[in-house]
């Protein structure tokens, strides 16, 4: 076969029976292996499984299982909460590993459904010359419990998202990735995934209105008051993250990078804004534009 070659990767997790992925995770699991099927002969996508070991039992035999991941945000923070969240390039890394011959990595929440037509579409999309993607999920209603029902699922057309959850890039580019210590399963890791494709692509493009993914329901666990501390945590990765790209000189000009330093690091605006003008004139964004080409 040929084309571009995918590696797509998810995080199963063992849940109570009150955990709204009780229902999310094996529709997901059933749509990713429709999706593959769709594209056979057409796009070669590989799945793979990015777990810990007690939840290894749980993953479909459609997708791969990296080596079992070894340490979550707690090893590398204080929390009087103790959840176990993955690191997001502790999942990226299981990926790379197991998937040396893949073009494009993709990543995308356990709990977020494919249509069909899929990988064919991120294709397509990537054939217009993009090298990063994110596609946020449309959310479509709460009454769906089985894997069974997916055809009408895939009918709803649901309603728009504002989050980030699948998100695709070329192997290359993340090599020269910076994601601190940010974990999944908690707010603000999408924007610490986003702003490396952003800073280390060609082409980047966010497609927030696109029939690609949608999600059962529109619960945000994550924003349960009782996880803020892990919120809080993503937040001061984002703002190291922001600190050492602008310290390399790979941050660019571009919308959501300068909402994430205003918002994280606005220290580095006022920086930018103390330096003579001549110098200013020179500035980091301006640079980084002509660098690449934006």
């Amino acid at each position: 076969m040929g084309g571009k070659r995918f590696a797509h990767v998810i995080n199963p997790v063992k849940v109570e029976p009150s955990s709204d992925l009780l229902i999310a995770q094996p529709v997901a699991f059933e749509s990713i292996r429709i999706a593959q099927k769709w594209a056979q002969e057409k796009v070669d996508v590989t799945l793979f499984a990015a777990t810990y070991s007690e939840d290894q039992d749980y993953v479909p035999d459609t997708f791969h299982r990296t080596r079992p991941l070894d340490r979550s945000v707690l090893d590398v923070g204080e929390f009087a909460i103790q959840k176990k969240l993955p690191l997001i390039s502790d999942i990226l890394a299981r990926l790379a590993e197991a998937a040396p011959e893949a073009d494009y990595f993709i990543y995308s929440n356990v709990d977020i459904a494919l249509m069909p037509h899929f990988y064919t579409s991120v294709e397509a999309l990537l054939d217009e010359g993009y090298d990063a993607l994110t596609i946020t999920r449309r959310t479509i209603s709460k009454t769906y419990t089985s894997p069974a029902e997916l055809p009408r699922m895939y009918a709803e057309l649901g309603a728009a998202h504002p989050g980030y959850d699948c998100f695709v890039f070329h192997r290359e580019a993340y090599a020269r990735y910076d994601l601190g210590h940010a974990c999944i399963g908690a707010h603000w890791f999408g924007k610490a995934l986003e702003l490396n494709l952003i800073c280390h692509a060609r082409r980047y493009a966010a497609f927030k209105d696109l029939h690609m993914t949608f999600h059962i329901g529109d619960d945000r666990p994550w924003k349960d008051d009782r996880f803020k501390v892990f919120a809080k945590f993503n937040q001061r990765e984002i703002r190291g993250i922001l600190m050492r790209l602008r310290a390399e000189g790979r941050l660019v000009d571009h919308p959501e990078i300068q909402t994430l330093v205003a918002a994280f690091a606005p220290d580095l605006t006022r920086a930018a804004a103390s330096m003579p003008a001549g110098k200013r004139a020179l500035s980091l964004w301006q640079r980084m534009r002509a660098r690449f080409g934006r």
